[in-house]
């Protein structure tokens, strides 16, 4: 068993900086786990602490129930995957993959075997004798990852491997790392700031958020069900749609009133089923989130009970969906969780954050299919529909999910 759990880690640097706090996580064997979250939040400095390569200022760190706190790096039987390769340039592919064999002491005729064994795997075999300039940057990536494979580790480490890569070969080489992770069951974790990545690859992911985790779990419940607005605006693509509301009485029901009452969502009666405390926030101010997927045409709204108008800003048509970007009179929820991922993305979408709260205009995308109803143009006045069930409400407070 190759388990790796963090109990109760933290990371202090010499300088008073805090990396890490109190993070508890526990990655089962074989398995596939993203730590993910905008740059310094503390995933790399946690990975790099399951290598060694940083010191534990607080906690444990057990790999297959043994505490490696303590112990060297040579000695975890952790292979790590850098973001830059670290290829030796006066090696060829043989001499690079079959490096970390060699120096174990390997006898010379389990070092062909291995090595070749490895390049197969990863369709290097016919590359052995190049050197690592006369590789594309995907060739390199995987001569990287196999020094790491040709060890047999119990753990892959895999720190932004992908980053160098230009797009297209990105898609490619997610779905090549995937399976061969699925293939070899070598307990992974890995650690990028894209957020796609982690959707696409981890079969459970960490969102990190300076230095203390998140969320932690399936892709699919991260996005559906978000504990939090910074989990809820970082997990996604395109984000989630947020805007501040009033919860109100709405009968026998609760409604989200939108700038005054000037737009009103009513609630779906699941939300306000015992448990929730939906009703105690009655008369205050929430976060309102729908997936852009959940902001459709009303032609192809089943069920929908809600409408937002709006007028059209953009249509990117994309073949087998358009993105329709619409802007409704009310205001964003600039919550600090929000503004600092707008930070992180670039100066522009802090920016354009900024101009929304000040002219009190939110800026949403719907997710609209290919049929004729969809043609909407710039410029155009529109209502879209809100299915009830991707609606969810965050204290503006503590930017908890309420619902």
């Amino acid at each position: 068993m190759a388990t790796i759990t963090f109990d109760k880690v933290g990371k202090v640097y010499p300088d008073g900086t805090r990396a890490v706090l109190d993070l508890n996580l526990e990655i089962e064997d074989g398995e596939f786990t993203v730590l993910v979250g905008p740059s310094g939040c503390g995933k790399t400095t946690a990975l790099r602490m399951v290598a060694g390569l940083e010191e534990i200022s607080e906690g444990d760190i057990r790999i297959a129930d043994e505490t490696v706190n303590l112990i060297e790096p040579r000695r975890r039987d952790v292979a790590m995957v850098f973001q830059n390769y670290a290829l030796y340039p006066h090696m060829n592919v043989f001499e690079n993959i079959a490096f970390p064999l060699r120096a174990s002491g390997v006898p010379k005729a389990d070092v062909k075997a291995r090595v070749e064994r490895t390049a197969t795997l990863l369709g290097l075999g016919e590359m052995l004798k190049r050197r690592p300039k006369q590789l594309s940057g995907g060739q390199r990536q995987r001569v990287a990852m196999g020094r790491a494979i040709v060890r047999e580790p119990r753990v892959f480490l895999m720190d932004e491997p992908l980053s160098n890569l230009d797009a297209k070969l990105r898609v490619q080489m997610r779905g090549e790392i995937t399976k061969l992770q699925r293939d070899l069951g070598v307990t992974t974790l890995y650690v990028t700031h894209d957020q796609v990545e982690a959707m696409t690859m981890g079969s459970r992911i960490a969102v990190m958020r300076k230095g203390v985790l998140q969320q932690y779990g399936p892709a699919q419940e991260l996005y559906d069900n978000p504990a939090n607005l910074f989990v809820a605006t970082f997990i996604g693509s395109p984000a989630m749609n947020l805007v501040r509301a009033r919860l109100e009485q709405d009968g026998d029901g609760l409604a989200c009133s939108i700038r005054e009452g000037k737009q009103t969502l009513t609630l779906p009666p699941r939300s306000l089923k015992p448990g929730t405390d939906l009703r105690e926030y009655t008369g205050r101010e929430v976060a309102v989130g729908i997936r852009p997927e959940h902001l459709v045409d009303p032609g192809s709204a089943n069920g929908a009970v809600s409408r937002l108008r709006g007028t059209v800003t953009l249509v990117e048509a994309l073949g087998f969906e358009r993105l329709v970007h619409i802007e409704i009179d009310g205001e964003p929820a600039v919550t600090a969780e929000v503004l600092e991922i707008a930070q992180d993305i670039d100066a522009a979408a802090l920016q354009n954050l900024r101009e929304e709260a000040a002219d009190k205009t939110v800026a949403m995308i719907g997710r609209f299919g290919v049929e004729v109803q969809s043609q909407v143009l710039a410029g155009e006045s529109v209502e879209l529909a809100v299915r009830p069930e991707g609606m969810r409400l965050f204290d503006l407070e503590s930017g908890q999910a309420i619902t």
